[in-house]
């Protein structure tokens, strides 16, 4: 649980006080239940809640003028009469936030009908209060109710929120039942929703209405990674591995072109062992490949696991993990695979002995991998800034890691918003900060400097390459270096968010790092995309990927594009064109700084494709005719275009458009010479205004 500082009010919270007013005005089983109450509720069995839960206290209306995002119009608690509302203050790169959405998505679809949750967007960091941002995070993590951008606080301090995750239910009269900062929400709240449902359902009290809403991902293109999470490359075999995050897959890539060698995962959620195909993950993360080559691991973060991938057979099993989160906390150490843990971030593999950002305990841990002895190597649990001694130090939120090969394990302690490193050693090892503050989890910002002096905002991926370490600074949306010895910070790469190529590059809250071969690999998380850094030149790519499709079942379902099929056409033998011609939105150009691609394929002999037919170039200057030779006979031609495209004017927001052409075509004597292929991009609804 994250607290944050409330100068206005007294720790205990205008929620507390109305909550102790309700039980001191209705001290009887009638009155509004505080949190105690909240856990009696839950320890009893169905048969033995049979009390009133009934609020007595009117729950204060939102305020007005705040970004509402899941819905076309902001909502009142006056109109919600009838339902049952929980409110969930939370802040988006809070892991104890992130550890109750299954907990409010559970709730959501036992009681579709009944009940509606709100979340109440409360932001710890600067960068976290603007709605775009909350917007990518709604989509990341497939959020499907209501989301209002608290950003100045002002739900906050009329509720009397005092730390991230607090909760609220308010009955469907419009009255407060009862609140809960903490983990663990569906045990507590499913009895007390249940029995709500049941006694306004008696009085005839209750709305069961579907509420209208409008959600963010509707309407917007498919891209072809999805929130990739962390990057690992392998230039010895040529190879880049990619945690497509929010396609629950890792994708295998060749260096340098891009072509996609392999798939581990169905792309279905969920824990499931077996071959590439079979197997499943759930949001994975961190990777880690064995020196020589044939295993991958991966931390599986939702699952709550660490996985293994043979990549010679080409199977995945489960290293260590139950599939659900730790109910101890902190997670106990045993023997793999039948350790719950919580929440694995990244992964570092030194030898056989495998170390992991364990984020959802605020620890660092490792795993013998002969053994299969897996235990806390840092940190005590508890979330702050202390360091010291590596079993009493305090850490928040780790979420990368860099191995120097000298005895120290550098990690990105997110919360904290600092660098900081942990020795090897476990008997006689210290924590100790590299850069950013260790004062306190609020003290972040964006500044080069030396050690504490520095400041970072909520940092999540570290690389180490010939004695310097690169830190993805996420939510400045920079790629910043950091010397190891002196702590001195210096900005790399980045200037705000957006997406740009070249000598002058931009990022959009970037997650991991891995640096090789003098390159820097990039997980642009929220640009969907993998960049790659030529560390001597400074030059900064986009990595198209191709040949995806080839990897599932259904290639059409797989693709994530547009198809657009042709009617036959009749053309005439002997010189031709084909011409590829590309309509844009009013206020929008393709990316002059980012590559798009066409790749061509025919099926058949009846047209002949140049060799330089493929190509990959930024800006490309539509139309483009490609020459090609008829010959008689019949074929179909298949062209793949992906293009970045964005705001003429900022630049600041793009978007990728996915198309694919088939076109059959039959060649005699008679016909056009001319093949044109005309595609209109169409703006996402959501940004059709």
């Amino acid at each position: 649980m994250s607290l944050r500082p409330n100068p206005l009010l007294s720790a205990a919270g205008f929620l507390s006080l109305l909550l102790a007013a309700c039980a001191a005005a209705s001290p009887t089983p009638d009155g509004a239940p505080t949190e105690k109450a909240l856990e009696a509720a839950a320890a009893a069995s169905p048969e033995a809640t049979t009390r009133s839960f009934a609020g007595s206290v009117p729950a204060p209306e939102f305020p007005t003028g705040l970004d509402w995002l899941n819905t076309e119009r902001p909502l009142s608690l006056e109109q919600l009469r009838g339902k049952i509302v929980l409110l969930d203050f939370w802040t988006y790169g809070c892991i104890n936030c992130i550890h109750i959405i299954p907990d409010l998505k559970r709730l959501e679809a036992e009681y579709a009908d009944e009940l509606v949750v709100i979340g109440v967007h409360s932001a710890k960091f600067s960068t976290e209060g603007q709605t775009e941002n909350i917007r990518q995070i709604i989509l990341r993590y497939e959020l499907e109710h209501p989301v209002v951008n608290d950003r100045d606080f002002a739900i906050w301090q009329l509720w009397g929120a005092n730390a991230w995750p607090t909760l609220v239910l308010i009955d469907p009269a419009g009255n407060i039942v009862g609140g809960h900062s903490g983990e663990s929400v569906y045990p507590l709240f499913q009895p007390v929703i249940e029995a709500l449902v049941q006694e306004f359902d008696a009085r005839d009290e209750l709305d069961r209405t579907q509420l209208d809403l409008k959600l963010e991902r509707e309407g917007l293109p498919q891209t072809v990674l999805s929130f990739p999470g962390k990057v690992l490359a392998d230039p010895v075999r040529n190879r880049l591995f990619i945690a497509d995050s929010n396609h629950h897959r890792i994708v295998v890539a060749a260096l340098p072109d891009g072509e996609v060698l392999a798939m581990i995962g169905s792309g279905e959620r969920g824990l499931r062992d077996g071959s590439f195909e079979r197997a499943a993950f759930a949001q994975p993360q961190g990777l880690a490949l064995s020196p020589d080559g044939r295993t991958l691991y991966v931390a599986d973060t939702e699952n709550h696991a660490l996985r293994q991938v043979d990549l010679e057979s080409q199977t995945v099993t489960t290293l260590a993990g139950t599939g659900e989160q730790a109910r101890a906390y902190p997670p106990q150490p045993g023997t793999a695979p039948d350790v719950a843990l919580s929440s694995p971030w990244d992964l570092a593999l030194d030898g056989r002995t495998l170390y992991i950002a364990m984020a959802g305990s605020h620890q660092i841990w490792r795993m013998d991998l002969d053994t299969r002895e897996i235990e806390a190597h840092a940190g005590s649990g508890r979330e702050s800034t202390q360091n010291g001694p590596m079993s009493l130090a305090e850490l928040a939120q780790p979420s990368g890691l860099a191995l120097d090969g000298q005895g120290r394990l550098f990690f990105a302690d997110s919360e904290s918003s600092s660098i900081r490193w942990a020795d090897l050693d476990p008997a006689a090892g210290f924590v100790r900060v590299l850069a950013g503050s260790d004062a306190n989890l609020f003290d972040f910002g964006d500044r080069d400097g030396v050690g504490t002096a520095a400041r970072l905002q909520h940092p999540l991926g570290v690389a180490y390459l010939d004695g310097v370490l690169y830190v993805a600074d996420t939510y400045n949306s920079k790629i910043k270096v950091v010397d190891p010895e002196t702590g001195e910070v210096v900005t790399l790469y980045g200037s705000g968010h957006g997406w740009r190529d070249g000598t002058d590059p931009l990022f959009y809250e970037p997650g991991g790092l891995h640096a090789a071969d003098g390159r820097l690999y990039v997980a642009d998380t929220n640009n969907h995309a993998v960049r790659i850094i030529d560390l001597a030149s400074g030059e900064a790519h986009t990595l198209v990927l191709q040949g995806i499709e080839r990897f599932t079942a259904s290639a059409e379902a797989a693709y994530g594009g547009k198809v657009v099929r042709y009617e036959p056409v009749q053309l005439a033998r002997g010189q031709g064109t084909v011409r590829l011609r590309i309509e844009l939105p009013p206020g929008y150009k393709v990316n002059d700084l980012a590559p798009s691609s066409m790749d061509w394929e025919i099926d058949g002999a009846a047209l002949e494709l140049p060799a330089d037919a493929d190509w990959s170039v930024a800006g490309p200057a539509f139309p483009i005719d490609l020459p090609v030779t008829l010959q008689p006979g019949e074929s179909t031609l298949i062209g793949e275009l992906t293009l970045v495209y964005c705001e003429a004017e900022k630049q600041s927001l793009c978007l990728i458009e996915r198309v694919r052409f088939e076109v059959p075509f039959v060649v005699g004597d008679s016909g056009e010479s001319q093949l044109e292929l005309v595609h209109r991009v169409e703006l996402p609804a959501e940004l059709d205004s």
